[in-house]
């Protein structure tokens, strides 16, 4: 049911990466689920629709998690001793096999679909399992809990246990495409993205398959990028024809261009070559700063990104990352960035507030159209009340929103909004 009303409170949303609108005491406009502008006055066209009355309050786009893992979610804050290749083999491996039994999935996908609810993220890329049956329960999990994302069943060929590890490229194939048929109608915010786990863990039969699927249908791609220097290794003896990671998801169709939005999360370990291709194909980078700390994988130059001009949002790459709150995203973004100028590079200034909070809402959002208050985007936002931390709520919205970023939690969200309909 289309959704039209004002809110009146303290507006803070982000024009790009260094413009920042802050309006006090603002009406925010959403006509039939889509922002139609933000007012110090409200037009007289409006007079006629519902107030919400939100004064004193915070009111921010909703947040947008570029990469998460749901199958991950149950043991978050395990494992971090281990670099990436390790940690996958004796944490995330074992636990996404689980996930063949589906009350299991129903319970560590409820945990994590609550979690997310209450959160202030709106929109999300999600990787499920490779389990057709779970994926399904956690897209009608999340359908029915109002957020909207994309959710991928994961295809893997190779380098997985066993239950885990799809039996060939041609079964992964057919299975992706009997998961796809199952979702057609189904759905009204929960859309399906093509998942290749990442090139160590997919054949090039498959890849080649999953790119012909991908273009039959129509859909996004999500997968991993020169994460850790391992993974990066392995890859260029997989495949050393490819020349760089980036392109051996483009010979197969499955590195953005037209008619393929793209997310790949980290590109830690990027070079030059490869993000000229991610600016030439347009795919969205997630930056991930928690889990490429706690797998030990090092820190996205994210600066360079932003003065490329390249897509970029937050991931909080649950369970490489401990919480899904993308504004923990953006406080940790903030924070290794200030360690990679320290003491890395310092002809690549630490990223600030205003920019973290860019990334987080408008840039990541733009996959989906949301993200920020501009008129056409789709109505999504969160307000929160400072109170707990701020009873006097001092300093103007800049500062308001540089605390919120850092202190804020699920606590504070007092509404929550999707594509204009109000969660709670």
């Amino acid at each position: 049911m289309s959704e039209s009303f004002v809110i009146w409170g303290d507006v803070c949303h982000s024009l790009g990466p260094d413009k920042l609108e802050c309006v006090q005491g603002a009406y925010l406009v959403c006509e039939d689920c889509f922002c139609s502008g933000l007012f110090s006055e409200l037009p007289e066209r409006y007079a006629g629709l519902p107030v919400e009355d939100c004064r004193g309050l915070l009111v921010l786009p909703g947040l947008t998690d570029l990469h998460v893992h749901a199958a991950q979610f149950a043991y978050r804050g395990t494992g971090m001793d281990w670099e990436l290749l390790e940690w996958l083999e004796r944490c995330a491996f074992p636990e996404e096999s689980r996930f063949a039994d589906t009350d299991y999935a129903a319970r560590a996908y409820a945990r994590f679909v609550e979690d997310m609810r209450r959160g202030p993220n709106t929109r999300a890329c999600v990787f499920a399992s490779a389990h057709t049956e779970a994926t399904l329960l956690l897209m009608d999990m999340l359908e029915a809990s109002g957020l909207a994302c994309m959710v991928g069943r994961v295809s893997m060929d190779r380098d997985a246990p066993e239950g885990l590890r799809e039996r060939d490229a041609q079964w992964a194939a057919a299975e992706t495409r009997h998961w796809l048929e199952l979702c057609r109608g189904r759905y009204e915010r929960t859309q399906p993205i093509i998942t290749p786990r990442f090139i160590p863990s997919c054949s090039d039969a498959l890849l080649e398959a999953l790119g012909g699927i991908r273009r039959e249908y129509g859909l996004p791609v999500q997968s991993h990028l020169s994460e850790n220097r391992s993974e990066v290794e392995l890859v260029r003896r997989l495949q050393p024809e490819a020349g760089f990671y980036g392109a051996a998801y483009d010979r197969y169709g499955l590195f953005g261009g037209e008619g393929c939005r793209t997310v790949m999360a980290h590109c830690v370990l990027s070079e030059a070559e490869e993000l000229e291709l991610i600016r030439a194909r347009g795919v969205y980078i997630a930056h991930c700063p928690a889990s490429n700390m706690n797998v030990s994988s090092g820190i996205a130059p994210v600066r360079r990104f932003l003065d490329m001009g390249l897509h970029t949002g937050l991931g909080s790459d649950v369970a490489g990352g401990t919480l899904t709150s993308i504004f923990r995203a953006m406080a940790d973004a903030i924070q290794v960035s200030k360690l990679r100028w320290r003491l890395v590079d310092d002809g690549l200034r630490a990223l600030t507030a205003p920019e973290a909070f860019y990334l987080g809402t408008a840039g990541g959002g733009e996959l989906f159209n949301t993200g920020s208050f501009e008129p056409g985007r789709e109505f999504d936002a969160i307000v929160l009340d400072e109170g707990r931390y701020a009873p006097e709520r001092p300093g103007g919205l800049p500062e308001r929103l540089e605390r919120c970023i850092y202190l804020s939690d699920d606590r504070d969200i007092v509404r929550k909004y999707v594509r204009g309909r109000r969660l709670f």
